[in-house]
């Protein structure tokens, strides 16, 4: 079985146009497009007051085109998921900060998060990489000032903490910024000669996210996806355990730039998830639904750092090569599990 999933780089809330060239491409080529995944500065405003939450000058907030969608003039024609970046209304983000329905047809993956398409394993991370907030808290309130604007869409050792204990293989990862090493796994010299302020960021361990770098080292997604540097980029890069990571980083959504990628994932026959017209659907993750359980605990709401849970060890293997991966407790993958089959869930 086959899914066909577009990606698009940075949004900026240009989804009338990213549809329709979608659509477009749908009528030219005579193929279906089953899901759009959106990596970072997707800029969910529903209204005016969410403007003022967007970390940009004034005179470039604008409305665009995401109220429309959640307000129901206009709905979505493909199934879309996306993560957040750093130009996005944060206010309407922090509510739905485990992930949920932004919009009909339109599914936020949370400040961290994993959920099911078709029998695609699909996590993410959103937000950029700042050292001096990664071990903050998320200690941001409404309303925001200079600083907690900016700081909301900062990325936690928790959040990345709690993906790096997803212990089942992982389909496809979403990042807003780039892994900090993956330009060593591509065509660096043709992107330098593009970008060349780029080369001296890579020289130096600063271009990219160094909790990215350290989940794909984890993880192994089969496909890792990005945006943020507005350029195209591409990467292999092979595990030490003999696993690929297959990186694609696009454009922002512009003419004539490099903005969208279309490509068919296999999905093995017996993992596939269809409704009753044999359609890819959404469904919950239950080994992340069960992470969340195991770490609930742990949740910091305070300027301050809190040490990180410890959970059962894991024993190293090839599944889990990476210390500090223990996955979720036993008992709470079984409350997960009983949740979903008392619910008639399969």
């Amino acid at each position: 079985m086959k899914i066909t999933v577009a990606i698009q780089g940075c949004c900026h809330g240009e989804l009338d146009n990213i549809y329709g060239t979608l659509q477009l491409l749908e009528e030219r080529e005579g193929r279906k497009i089953d899901l759009l995944l959106i990596c970072g500065d997707f800029e969910a405003v529903r209204n005016v007051d969410d403007l003022e939450t967007m970390a940009c000058p004034p005179k470039f907030r604008d409305l665009k085109d995401f109220f429309k969608y959640y307000s129901g003039v206009a709905r979505a024609p493909i199934p879309t998921i996306f993560i957040g970046g750093n130009h996005e209304a944060s206010a309407y983000l922090m509510e739905l900060y485990y992930g949920g329905w932004a919009a009909p047809n339109i599914y936020f993956l949370g400040f961290a998060g994993c959920i099911r398409f078709g029998g695609l394993r699909i996590a993410g991370l959103s937000g950029i990489y700042k050292s001096h907030d990664y071990l903050r808290g998320r200690h941001e309130r409404l309303p925001y000032d200079n600083s907690t604007m900016r700081s909301v869409y900062h990325v936690r050792d928790f959040e990345a903490f709690r993906l790096k204990q997803l212990l089942e293989p992982i389909d496809i990862f979403l990042s807003h910024d780039w892994p900090v090493h993956v330009t060593r796994y591509g065509d660096a010299a043709n992107l330098f000669r593009r970008k060349p302020y780029f080369k001296q960021e890579a020289e130096n361990g600063e271009l990219g996210s160094v909790p990215a770098q350290e989940l794909m080292e984890a993880l192994h997604p089969n496909y890792w996806f990005s945006a943020h540097l507005h350029v195209k980029f591409s990467a292999l890069v092979r595990h030490p355990n003999g696993e690929t990571t297959r990186f694609l980083s696009l454009d922002k959504c512009l003419p004539g730039r490099e903005f969208l990628q279309v490509l068919d994932v296999d999905v093995p026959d017996e993992q596939y998830a269809g409704d009753v017209y044999g359609r890819p659907m959404f469904e919950y993750d239950e080994e992340w639904l069960a992470v969340l359980r195991s770490t609930w605990q742990a949740t910091n709401l305070k300027f301050q750092h809190r040490p990180l849970p410890f959970l059962k060890p894991q024993p190293l293997s090839q599944k889990n090569p990476i210390r500090g991966r223990f996955g979720p407790h036993a008992e709470d993958l079984d409350f997960v599990r009983q949740g979903f089959q008392k619910r008639g869930s399969r």
